[in-house]
């Protein structure tokens, strides 16, 4: 077993090798999502065709399983923070959430998918807030993007291997979709042994030890004072941004409304990891280099581009253009937003600011997914995504301008 006796991460130029642990915790993230992924864009046909359900129930169980997601990250945080622990928590969350994801496999009801889906985002929340703290305080400031974005490049590499898996698992099994539920299992029985047994611990630095050593980043300015500043701006830009995020299986109604067959959902899916994947690293390399905000808010206009597209386009063939697309959204925000937040949040604070802010985006994910179901059913299908731009060019322009 690796020792989990505590050590601290020693500053690093940019172009020094990533630590073993950001290794680690990558692998955790690829197994974990290939077992994600191989169910996840099964699960509209599966609701609708097998279990019967429309667009209202799947925004009331994707809106609750975000919302309680962002609970658990932000408890965890907090316990993360406090306790100055990170590894128990992220291996507990992987656990727990590989555990219950094969339960799809014996559901009769929506509700029951519902319960599933509930446990699984908990769980997923539970782990969130200790892992991305962990990240960040295993490499030095001048690597965060890099550290998060091969991170996230490796979570969507198995987002990619998930989606094909389940399209080669489908005429094996003669479309039984339980069946490919059963086998996610296997790739994520390997995330839980590699969280508990591979991932090392390291403690939070002492609050004074983390702003000395980051004075330098701060231009001059007090860090609680640009610390604020920028939090505040963040955090509204986030907030209204999701708002109109609304679930991803929304984006694969849409295909299928607009004419592409259901069991392509999972060509989809890989097709949008493959861009993600590619990106992720690039990205957060680039984010090391310039400003993290420009990614961002350019990572938010091509949100508003993809969802612009989905709600004016008719032709099957462009679906597979803008999930494409889709996925170079992703990789400019999810790492870069992470390291942006290292940046001026003190080490023994980053787990209880980071499930802050996932909670806010949690919080808004279930009125955006319960009102995208509305959108869809009370005007067009359309109707959603043209709102969803707005919101996402309105926190672009907050951005840009704050």
């Amino acid at each position: 077993m690796v020792s989990d006796e505590p050590r601290r991460a020693i500053p690093a130029s940019s172009s020094a090798p990533l630590p073993r642990n950001i290794w680690v915790l990558a692998w955790v993230a690829f197994f974990n999502d290939v077992s994600t992924e191989m169910s996840y864009w099964l699960l509209p046909q599966f609701l609708a065709v097998v279990l019967g359900a429309g667009p209202a129930a799947f925004g009331l169980i994707e809106g609750a399983a975000e919302t309680v997601s962002s609970f658990g990250r932000l408890l965890s945080g907090y316990c993360s923070d406090r306790w100055r622990r990170r590894k128990p928590l992220l291996a507990a969350g992987y656990t727990v959430a590989n555990l219950v994801k094969p339960l799809l496999a014996l559901a009769e009801s929506w509700r029951q998918v519902f319960w599933i889906r509930f446990a699984d985002r908990a769980a997923k929340g539970f782990r969130a807030a200790p892992r991305d703290a962990l990240i960040a305080d295993s490499v030095g400031p001048r690597q965060r993007g890099a550290a998060f974005g091969v991170r996230q490049a490796m979570d969507s590499a198995g987002a990619i291997l998930g989606p094909l898996s389940a399209l080669a698992l489908l005429p094996i099994f003669h479309q039984n979709l339980r069946a490919v539920f059963w086998v996610a299992a296997l790739p994520g029985a390997v995330s839980i042994l590699l969280a508990w047994w591979g991932v090392r611990e390291i403690r939070p630095a002492p609050a004074h030890e983390t702003q000395h050593a980051e004075a330098p980043l701060s231009g001059g300015v007090p860090p609680a004072i640009r610390a604020n500043r920028r939090w505040m701006v963040l955090v509204a830009a986030v907030t209204l941004f999701s708002l109109g995020n609304s679930s991803d299986l929304f984006l694969v109604l849409r295909a299928q409304n607009i004419g592409v067959r259901a069991s392509l959902a999972p060509a989809l899916g890989m097709l949008f990891n493959v861009v993600y994947t590619a990106l992720s690293w690039p990205a957060g390399w680039l984010s090391d280099r310039l400003a993290r905000r420009w990614l961002v808010i350019l990572g938010y206009l091509v949100y508003a581009g993809v969802y612009a597209g989905f709600a004016l386009l008719q032709s099957p063939w462009a679906v597979w253009g803008l999930f494409a697309v889709y996925g170079t959204y992703y990789a400019l925000t999810e790492g870069v937003i992470k390291a942006w937040i290292a940046d001026f949040v003190p080490s023994g604070s980053r787990a209880s600011v980071y499930g802050v802010l996932n909670w806010v985006v949690g919080v808004a994910a279930f009125p955006a997914s319960l009102l995208a179901g509305w959108l869809w059913q009370r005007y067009s299908p359309a109707t959603p995504f043209a709102a969803s731009a707005i919101l996402a060019l309105s926190a672009a322009a907050l951005l840009l301008f704050a």
